[in-house]
């Protein structure tokens, strides 16, 4: 499959501002990643903006998880942006820390509660996308493809990574390097080679921002 197959072609059925909000979405992502990196508050307005774009976008193209993950992260934006700010001296930068124990714990169970959650939102998507009319709906998870049940697992992954972003924990970036990974060849099999490549990307930042971090406790 040629470069024209993976990045091209899925566009040529877009409408312009489709593109556009992809565009737009993929900039502010990457730039609350780099302000991430730099521990700087920024990082959730940014995202924010990001965020609220991308739930429309996954909505549209079928990927309820991500499409849940996103409007997540725009609560958590609002709550992390709140905690940073109580955090900081100079209401921009903060210091990180490692995860504790107990914190772990409760990875675990956001993680588990996670994968639930948004298998039965999977479960009954044939019912959703009647607009909840029941005649003639099968419900069940027969319908999920490869690209989906790794939607699902990545909605588990970057709901903690983004938990321990907020609570300013090295760890975060482990999750992200991860997740990030999964979802480059989920994007294009999906057909948004613009969100693939920013994932792509978003790797790349990914250990930056654990490298930069580590240095900062160290």
């Amino acid at each position: 499959m040629d470069l024209h197959t993976l990045f091209i072609k899925p566009y040529e059925s877009y409408h312009t501002y489709q593109i556009i909000l992809e565009f737009t979405a993929t900039f502010f992502g990457l730039l609350s990643v780099y302000f991430s990196i730099r521990k700087n508050i920024w990082v959730y307005p940014t995202g924010i903006v990001s965020t609220v774009l991308y739930v429309y976008i996954l909505f549209k193209f079928g990927l309820l998880g991500d499409m849940l993950i996103n409007f997540y992260y725009t609560v958590m934006s609002v709550y992390g942006w709140v905690l940073w700010a109580r955090s900081s001296d100079d209401h921009v930068h903060v210091e990180v820390s490692r995860t504790t124990r107990r914190e772990w714990l409760l990875c675990s169970l956001l993680f588990v509660i996670s994968l639930i959650l948004v298998t039965a939102v999977y479960y009954y998507k044939p019912l959703l996308d009647t607009q909840l009319s029941a005649e003639k709906v099968i419900l069940g998870l027969d319908h999920l493809d490869w690209a989906n049940w790794l939607d699902v697992f990545t909605t588990a992954i970057f709901l903690v990574g983004m938990w321990l972003m907020a609570k300013r924990r090295i760890e975060n970036w482990i999750f992200w390097i991860v997740g990030d990974l999964i979802c480059i060849p989920m994007m294009l099999h999906k057909g948004l080679g613009i969100t693939s490549v920013q994932y792509l990307v978003f790797t790349v930042m990914a250990i930056i921002g654990y490298r930069e971090w580590y240095r900062s406790l160290k």
